[in-house]
């Protein structure tokens, strides 16, 4: 098994198996737009406005009709200075997973080869912390302990939280810890908290 490269951004792709093909090359967050429900999802939509405030974010989209839809709406939630736009070839073929090729006959981010995922990522390869990005997930355990898991105001605090770092409230457990891992480390969770 290769090593993973470490990218210094994080990373926004259309589908779960886009990210499973960045995770199995990268190392480095990914998050997905779950195609066209980005137009919908609030909570993603906060999240990724909110990681622009602290990195850039490299934008990695299929190179086919639906890919360039997603990429211009992913344009309203990212600034322009904090979006790193990169492309991949338009190659004709099927994912592996499919029966028939997508509408436009191309191959998504998912079914192009490794070589072609290093060529168009490795100008942002290097060293987490490079950029002033890291990335620590917060672990169930540590949600808990902090009181916002498990406990009959937990949904309170999450809301209150959410709404002093600028996320929307009501979110579930586990996509506040998502969000969180990104946003904060558990360190400064915990002061945050104490405020």
């Amino acid at each position: 098994m290769m090593d993973k490269i470490k990218l210094i951004y994080p990373i926004i792709v259309e589908g779960k198996y886009d990210k499973i093909k960045i995770e199995s090359i990268f190392e480095t967050p990914v998050i997905t737009t779950e195609g066209f429900g980005i137009f919908k999802n609030v909570e993603k939509r906060a999240l990724i406005k909110k990681l622009c405030d602290k990195s850039p974010v490299i934008v990695l989209t299929d190179s086919d009709r639906a890919g360039k839809v997603i990429r211009s709406h992913l344009s309203s939630l990212v600034p322009p200075d904090r979006a790193i736009q990169v492309y991949v070839p338009q190659l004709e073929g099927k994912e592996r997973r499919k029966d028939a090729p997508s509408a436009d006959g191309y191959l998504g981010v998912e079914g192009l080869n490794r070589e072609i995922l290093i060529r168009v990522l490795s100008p942002y390869a290097g060293e987490p912390g490079q950029t002033g990005f890291s990335y620590r997930e917060i672990t169930t355990r540590e949600m808990y302990e902090l009181g916002l898991t498990g406990h009959s105001d937990s949904a309170l605090k999450r809301d209150r939280l959410c709404k002093q770092i600028g996320l929307p409230e009501h979110m579930t457990a586990k996509a506040f810890r998502k969000a969180l891992g990104l946003l904060m480390g558990p360190d400064e969770l915990r002061k945050m908290l104490q405020e």
